[in-house]
């Protein structure tokens, strides 16, 4: 179908080049507008990508331009693709047996070209990078083709056609060689000489060289009537190279680390690629990725040297010096002509036109097989040049970027390092350290590996260091510990061998923003960060943010694990928080902490209030600060989501907040954190945040912050079993809110101390403080508060026998749940009554009961309390001789007990399934 639109001519042109893979939004976005794409890019994308969605819609089939994390992709067929079918075949010519089948099969491939790819796609970005490998790929084809047509004796048919083409391509010595042999097999030998006497002119005129070894040797074979150039079978390679002399066969891998350890499946995936691409049309490309000091290198030699006897023509090696102190990475030309002065190409026959010199290279190692080795690598750009252009070749590219260029573009197979296993560190300390000394000292190697962070470098820094001066373990450890010492520990003097250096290697190739952001991350606590804490941490939008964080992404400083979080390691985040010392003011610091810290605690604030509606707050928080933008939550599922995904940032974010002296965002975060950590059952991280609580309040102005602190200091204590001090913390509430009149203040206290008398059993005490609770819930007036009072003395009541009473006051706790919409409050009254029945021989309304409290549990997410109702659940079914049916519900809550740490409850609900297996038969 016809595309009109010159932007969606890019856009298909783009995804249709990466063979069915994701192409990522800024690669999209660079073809499109190339180095100064507009601020409303990505929006404007987004609206190209629905128009083109449009257009490829035919009837109701699904339409095959879809989205994902790593950006957007052709859902099509492959040999739907021009390019791809071309590829396939030409792979396919590569693995004919017969000359004649594989001559065909190019012919058919080389039928699929009209006129010059992309002719209609105005895009800088595709003609400057992708359309001279595609024309590389048309010719190196149409040579393969020509060379079998020579062997199987075409010479004569073939004249017309090269005279034409070597018109076409003044320049290209392979298309003169094949011409001469055709015209010299075809009897007119003067002729050949005299394609040569052009040749050699044309080089002259254009370039000021001569022509190659290659087609001087030929020139040489035809002059003495060689025999060699006569027919002779199907031997492998072009007749014009068999007549040349023995090629030069490059070895220039460096060594492999003596301390190479594990990585096996990184390995497994290398030979299984290279295994799968046997005949393929093209080189084949691994890009290995990772951050610094990571062991990419390591694993590219290892691997090359593992597999040099499948490469018989030679291996080459740069290291290219992306990421070098220097500051200057080797230009991609220079590397070239090392390259092929390695191959046996005079410096005369080099030309000084970068062009020619990259068809220079690939016309030799055309038909060889030979692993090529680019290691440390900037970017795609760097690599491009030094890609082989015929089959038989592997390259193995190292980076610090994601080349994720060379992925879309070029067909390259990403493969990213990640830090070593516990058991491939530990192997290597062996293996560094010797295994008598790392058995002795061994609880000192678990830590070095926990404070090297399983980094290779920074272990093999570790263990050189120990071992010159015969150290314990322990006392460089002492070093390790301290956050200010850290990166010197792991510094040897040498540039490549000194962890700071090595990580300024990367940070040093930054622009400005993303530097920054890099550095106020390495201040911040938590374990990893959303794109909208990231956000609030450095004052800007999300889309300027997510710029910074995708560039420190493919620089490997950061890793974003899951879609939108992003971390980084410990020996990193030392780096970035120095750079921060060094670089940014004490009040630009503050001022980013306080951004995150307000993030949290507003986002938070909101969350809390889709958990509990009815709770009122307390502290109203002031506006946040600027820069700062909290995260949108549209619902109770979402805001229960997102304390799941951040809870552990949010206690970093306290964390920040009690050292920064901002006592009112301590608090707000104790108080919005309360209802999940009840909800999950985060027992002790309730205690914690609520002691952080309870100290800020006593700077507060408001008394009732310290008496609600101390209610909720006591609920966590409660919860916890410490007795004593849930009830002194309780006592001193509920003074205090006699003291500074504060009727929710008391209610709450006389509530939790009879939650905290309950279970101690003192179930007749837990009852006089509910009995004192409900009327000063009724004098507040809050329904949904004088139902949870309701249900608490029914409770209770029941549990001392009272069951009419307990009846009547459930019944009516419940009537006010419905008719003011509190899930989680009818649930809790559902539990009450299912005990209620059970205990008083309604066995089947019972189970009803518990079923509804189980089901709006879960709705809830409300774990805690799901493991307290599966547990009553199991009762009346035991007592129905429903075994299985208990025994079902018993181990779900066992399980449930387990994760939350809950030992008694767990010993107790083993002794139900044990008393349930050795129930006589008769009562099953």
């Amino acid at each position: 179908m016809p595309i009109a639109a010159a932007k969606q001519r890019i856009l298909i042109a783009v995804l249709a080049l990466a063979a069915g893979g994701p192409v990522t939004v800024e690669r999209l976005i660079a073809c499109l507008w190339g180095d100064e794409p507009p601020l409303t890019a990505r929006n404007t994308l987004q609206n190209y990508v629905l128009r083109l969605r449009r257009t490829l819609q035919v009837d109701a089939e699904p339409v095959p331009l879809v989205s994902s994390v790593a950006g957007y992709r052709l859902d099509v067929r492959a040999d739907a693709v021009d390019l791809n079918r071309f590829r396939s075949l030409v792979r396919s010519a590569a693995a004919a047996g017969e000359p004649e089948s594989a001559a065909a099969l190019l012919e058919e491939a080389l039928e699929l070209w009209r006129g010059e790819p992309l002719a209609d796609v105005p895009s800088e970005v595709l003609h400057r990078e992708v359309v001279p490998g595609l024309v590389e790929q048309r010719l190196a084809a149409l040579e393969q083709r020509i060379d079998l047509d020579l062997d199987l004796g075409r010479h004569r048919e073939l004249i017309t056609e090269l005279a034409a083409l070597t018109t076409e391509h003044r320049l290209r010595e392979r298309l003169w060689a094949q011409l001469m042999l055709a015209l010299f097999r075809s009897g007119r030998a003067a002729e050949a000489l005299d394609a040569y006497r052009r040749v050699r002119g044309a080089l002259a005129e254009e370039l000021g060289i001569d022509p190659g070894p290659e087609l001087q040797r030929l020139h040489q074979a035809v002059l003495t009537n060689d025999p060699t150039l006569t027919i002779t079978g199907p031997t492998p390679g072009p007749s014009w190279q068999r007549a040349s002399a023995p090629r030069v066969v490059p070895r220039q891998l460096p060594p492999s680390s003596a301390h190479f350890v594990g990585r096996a499946t990184q390995v497994r995936r290398l030979d299984a690629q290279w295994e799968a691409a046997a005949g393929a049309p093209l080189m084949v490309i691994s890009a290995i990725g990772g951050t610094a000091g990571i062991g990419k290198t390591a694993l590219a030699l290892y691997w090359a040297h593992l597999h040099a006897d499948q490469f018989p023509d030679g291996q080459l090696y740069v290291n290219l010096r992306g990421f070098d102190p220097t500051g200057a990475p080797l230009p991609p030309m220079t590397a070239l002509r090392g390259f092929l002065t390695a191959l046996g190409v005079p410096a005369q026959a080099m030309s000084a036109d970068p062009d020619e010199q990259v068809s220079l290279y690939r016309s030799h190692l055309a038909g060889r097989r030979m692993l090529v080795v680019l290691d440390n690598a900037r970017d795609a750009e760097q690599v491009r040049p030094l890609l082989p252009g015929a089959p038989g070749c592997l390259v193995l590219v190292t980076s610090r970027d994601q080349l994720a260029g060379l992925v879309a573009l070029d067909g390259a197979v990403p493969l990213t390092l990640d830090l070593l296993t516990r058991d491939e560190a530990h192997d290597l300390l062996i293996r560094r350290l010797g295994r008598d000394r790392v058995a002795r000292e061994q609880a000192d190697v678990d830590e070095l590996i926990e404070w090297c962070v399983r980094l290779p470098l920074a272990l093999n820094i570790a263990a050189r260091a120990t071992l010159q001066v015969n150290r314990p373990l322990a006392g460089f450890l002492d070093e390790l510990r301290d956050t200010h010492r850290r990166l010197d520990a792991l510094s040897t003097g040498e540039a490549a061998a000194d962890v700071r250096v090595v990580f300024s290697w990367s940070y040093r190739t930054l622009t400005p923003e993303s530097a920054r952001v890099f550095r106020l991350l390495g201040m911040y606590p938590g374990p990893d960060i959303s794109l909208s804490a990231a956000a609030g941490l450095a004052g800007h939008d999300p889309d300027t943010t997510r710029h910074a964080l995708d560039e420190l992404s493919r620089a490997h400083l950061i890793t974003e694990h899951s879609p939108g979080r992003y971390s980084l390691h410990d020996l990193l985040r030392a780096y970035a928080a120095e750079q921060a010392q060094v670089h940014d003011d004490d009040v630009e610091r503050q001022a980013a902490l306080r951004r995150v810290v307000d993030f949290y605690a507003h986002t938070a604030d909101a969350a809390h209030r889709f958990l509990d509606p009815h709770r009122p707050p307390v502290l109203p928080l002031p506006a946040p600060a600027p820069g700062s933008r909290p995260h949108p939550l549209p619902d109770h599922a979402v805001a229960l989501a997102w304390f799941d995904a951040e809870h552990a940032c949010l206690l970093a974010a306290q964390h920040i907040a009690t050292a920064c002296g901002w006592h009112r965002a301590v608090w707000v975060l104790a108080w919005a954190l309360d209802a999940f950590h009840h909800r999950r059952g985060h027992r002790h991280d309730q205690l914690a945040v609520w002691r952080a609580g309870l100290t800020a309040a006593e700077y507060l102005p408001d008394p009732t912050a310290r008496a609600r602190a101390h209610v909720f200091l006591g609920d966590a204590c409660t919860n916890l079993g410490r007795h004593e001090e849930a009830i002194e913390h309780l006592h001193q509430a509920l003074a205090l809110a006699e003291h500074h009149p504060d009727l929710t203040a008391q209610a709450r206290a006389q509530h939790s101390l009879a939650l905290a008398w309950g279970q101690q059993g003192d179930d007749g005490r837990a009852l006089l403080h509910a009995a004192h609770a409900l009327p000063l819930y009724r004098a507040l007036d809050n329904p949904v508060w004088e139902a949870n009072a309701l249900n608490l003395v029914g409770w209770y009541a029941a549990r001392l026998g009272e069951y009419e009473r307990a009846r009547e006051h459930c019944q009516a706790s419940l009537a006010l749940r419905h008719r003011h919409h509190d899930p989680q409050g009818e649930a809790n009254t559902l539990d009450s009554l299912g005990y209620i029945d059970h205990h008083t021989g309604h066995r089947d309304q019972a189970i009803v009961s518990y079923r509804q409290a189980v089901a709006l549990y879960r709705d809830l997410g409300h774990t805690y309390s799901v493991a307290d109702a599966l547990d009553g659940l199991g009762h009346p079914h035991a007592a129905l001789g429903q075994h299985d049916q208990a025994r079902t519900v018993w181990r779900e809550a066992l399980e449930l007990y387990r994760q939350q740490g809950r030992d008694q409850a767990v010993d107790r609900v083993l002794r139900q399934l044990e008393a349930l297996d050795l129930s006589p038969p008769a009562e099953r």
